[in-house]
């Protein structure tokens, strides 16, 4: 599998690429009501705009990479709200086509410009756990119950594998994945499908030595390691204080490159559904976590849950060694 765009896109950041951060508090901070079980995947129906809105203003703030609005978004999910199939899986290829879109027009406006500072961006189409479908706190505790089999996991993904895989992104995201089990799926499956898109599986983990589930990294890192197709793995969802420690654990397991994108520190109850305030981490401190982050190994780096566009500007600042958040390398 050719992570040609990756590691070129790498290069030309300068060493460490930037993802982009948090997408439902964007959305929430540009009024939309995401209350719903598809969570921020809801504007794909109500508020497209806002969404495309959102990866602009990211792509703005020096991001390298842009995440689809896909990670909730499910085909069983879309069928309970009443729609056809054909409508879901066309819901599914416009998360993709929205961030293809925004790329496209804000490389286009930076390409006027005599002196263009961006690098043009990345699309990866999200995709998110069994979990996260599930709503039910399961994306955070990594148990999925003893019925649930790697079986049934790969049918769950497949068809928005391949409708997401179709659509036209540059990779594949795997997101806050809690459990080896759905890792295994997710390796057989894109081999299955024969998906020519380079993927990446990214872990969550609530203690810094382990994913969500309790089991190991390390026994995770030897099934991803197996597929060519999987061109980065890493860390999202997580506290940010355990990044470091991840990354260095992660260098000695594999080869591959290592993305992270940690959420801003403050903790997700599940079952509540509200952030719970933790030693939350201001951006000062986010943007020397951020060179210790480099220093340790990481590849990508971006933010997750709470996070925002000023979180990435100041993350593009930092790695991209300019005083202005539009710091990428000139192409």
């Amino acid at each position: 599998m050719a992570g040609g765009a990756v590691e070129e896109i790498v290069r030309r950041a300068g060493g460490c690429a930037v993802i982009d951060g948090g997408f439902a508090t964007q959305l929430e901070a540009l009024g939309a009501d995401i209350n719903d079980p598809l969570w921020s995947a809801a504007c794909l129906i109500t508020k497209p705009h806002l969404i495309k809105e959102v990866h602009m203003q990211y792509l703005e703030a020096g991001a390298d990479v842009i995440i689809s609005s896909s990670y909730q978004a499910t085909i069983p999910g879309f069928l309970a709200r009443g729609m056809l199939l054909e409508e879901a899986e066309g819901l599914l290829r416009t998360s993709v086509e929205l961030a293809l879109e925004a790329r496209d027009e804000f490389w286009k406006s930076t390409l006027r410009k005599s002196k263009p500072v961006y690098n043009r961006a990345l699309v990866a189409a999200s995709v998110g756990s069994y979990g996260a479908y599930l709503a039910d706190g399961s994306e955070y505790s990594g148990s999925y119950g003893e019925d649930i089999t790697t079986e049934e996991l790969k049918d769950f993904h497949r068809r928005r594998l391949q409708v997401l895989g179709s659509a036209g992104p540059d990779l594949i995201a795997f997101e806050a994945i809690p459990n080896k089990m759905e890792a295994q799926a997710l390796v057989e499956l894109l081999e299955e499908e024969n998906i020519q898109v380079p993927s990446w599986i990214c872990f969550s983990s609530v203690d810094g030595k382990h994913l969500c589930s309790g089991e190991s990294f390390a026994d995770c890192l030897q099934i991803l390691n197996t597929s060519d197709k999987v061109a980065i793995v890493g860390v999202n969802c997580t506290p940010p204080q355990f990044i470091e420690g991840i990354i260095r654990e992660l260098k000695k397991q594999t080869k591959k490159a290592i993305a992270v994108y940690p959420n801003s520190g403050e903790v997700w109850d599940g079952r509540a559904k509200r952030w719970l305030p933790a030693e939350c981490f201001g951006h000062k401190s986010f943007d020397v976590l951020v060179k210790r982050w480099r220093e340790a190994g990481a590849s990508l780096i971006g933010g997750c849950c709470r996070t925002t566009p000023s979180t990435i500007r100041a993350v593009s600042r930092i790695l991209k060694g300019r005083t202005a958040y539009s710091a990428a390398h000139q192409i």
